[in-house]
């Protein structure tokens, strides 16, 4: 097997493939094995976040309100760590490619056939090779819009954001997405004056409006300010100082930097795919079934490649699933209760169906809701604003969805998931016992909301 790209999905595909007793080659451009995710993506951004997180807290516990991180120092130090913490990653990767017996070539894959792949080193030596089964996991890059020109140096994209070297005195963000919303949150932790501008009513549309109406109030409770309904007219660095933002509005926005976080595009130039008879569909990625095998059956596509929902967590279980069908190796049915977590301050969360899906589909719902503030663990960790809020049937017995914001969101919401996945009432957080003090508690007193609501039904409701 050759795989393509040696992130999440890459790597996982490689892995399986090695146990199975295969000869696996994984072809990785960069200097080392992890891929976007590692390098540029989920492992540095979230610690860069848990890095402000712990500033943020700091500030809180001992109550330095006057202190804000406006020193090349205080940066300098949160990149070292998620330098550390990246390079640690990387090792680790590597290692276990070393351990299954993979073996790794660094440099730009292109197809020559369906079968046969030409790999161009650094050095620009190119080496042929070819496979039985081919893994395409190249992954994706930050998508750039004509009327942003992205410098890297006043105009970041999403990749040279995490190249700063100081805390500017300001950033506009270009975007309500996952990637926007989080950098965004980030700085505005730090003391930076955060822009976040969209031509959408509210950020990260897909989830439930009472979450992210939460978030947006904490966002502005951080100093940050979010301009919805606003669609970008240009962006141009005055070669000065300052990065000039024009909207359509006719507003003009000021700020030392501009971030486009503005979405993703699949990774897929240079690969020469009709070599291999495949292309991209309209939607710019690569058609696949159930299996991650593309329309030529001995080739696989998995990870941002593919599309939504775009996530490391799914990546793995694509690269294992195109590993194992490709050898014959039974999988087993997945789950499709896949759960979202978004690493912004505070962390918000969601599996299943909104409030507004539940709604849609039945007609009525009812909600339970435990807001942290009425919780001991939240008043300890100074988070007052969070809230765990469960979506049921009408009759308040099928527990349909939840969906999470503040400390500890994408870790809580896996409680959620399993209730969900066993098919569990709303009774089972009620039959069972939680630890105090606990942010888990809350499932326990949003249950107990939707039994009060249940109780107060009219017998034949019931």
């Amino acid at each position: 097997m050759i795989v393509l790209g040696g992130g999440p999905g890459g790597q996982k595909a490689a892995v399986q493939a090695s146990k199975t007793g295969a000869r696996v080659l994984l072809v990785e451009r960069e200097q080392s094995v992890g891929g976007e995710c590692v390098h540029r993506g989920t492992i540095p951004s979230k610690t860069l976040r848990h890095s402000a997180m712990v500033f943020l807290r700091w500030m809180h516990e001992f109550e330095r309100h006057d202190e804000r991180a406006r020193c090349d120092t205080a940066l300098a130090a949160l990149m070292r760590r998620q330098s550390a913490v990246t390079k640690g990653h990387e090792e680790y990767m590597s290692r276990q490619m070393v351990r299954n017996k993979i073996e790794v070539w660094r440099g730009q894959a292109s197809f020559s056939s369906e079968h046969e792949v030409e790999v161009r080193g650094i050095d620009g030596v190119r080496r042929p090779v070819r496979g039985d089964f081919i893994v395409i996991a190249t992954g994706s890059r930050p998508r750039t819009p004509p009327n942003v020109p992205v410098d890297h140096e006043n105009i970041l994209d999403s990749d040279s954001i995490l190249s700063l070297r100081y805390l500017p005195e300001s950033v506009t963000v270009l975007g309500a997405g996952v990637i926007a919303s989080e950098f965004a949150s980030f700085f505005a932790a730090l003391g930076v004056k955060v822009v976040m501008v969209d031509k959408g009513e509210r950020p990260l549309a897909f989830l439930d409006a009472e979450i992210t109406e939460r978030f947006v109030r904490e966002f502005e409770a951080l100093g940050g300010t979010f301009l919805g309904k606003r669609g970008l007219k240009a962006v141009e660095f005055d070669g000065v100082s300052s990065v000039v933002t024009e909207l359509e509005s006719g507003e003009t926005l000021r700020s030392a930097k501009v971030l486009c976080a503005m979405g993703r595009t699949a990774q897929v130039g240079g690969l020469n795919l009709a070599k291999a008879g495949l292309a991209v569909n309209a939607r710019g990625v690569i058609d696949v079934d159930e299996h991650c095998r593309t329309i030529v059956p001995h080739i696989y596509a998995v990870g941002d490649v593919i599309g939504p929902p775009a996530l490391a967590a799914t990546s793995m279980e694509q690269g294992r699933r195109a590993a194992r069908h490709a050898f014959g190796l039974p999988n087993q049915q997945v789950s499709s209760t896949t759960p979202v977590g978004i690493y912004t301050i505070p962390e918000m969360a969601a599996v299943g169906m909104s409030e507004l899906e539940v709604r849609a589909k039945h007609g009525a719902a009812m909600i339970g809701r435990a807001r942290f503030g009425e919780l001991a663990r939240g008043l300890i960790n100074g988070d007052s604003n969070g809230l765990i809020k469960l979506v049921c049937d009408a009759q308040g017995r099928k527990l349909l969805g939840a969906q999470i914001i503040g400390d500890g969101a994408t870790e809580l919401i896996h409680v959620a998931q399993m209730a969900l996945t066993a098919n569990q009432d709303i009774d089972v957080f009620l039959d069972n016992i939680f630890n105090f003090p606990t942010f888990a508690e809350g499932y326990l007193i949003a249950a107990l909301d939707v039994l009060e609501q249940r109780n107060a039904l009219p017998a034949q409701a019931a």
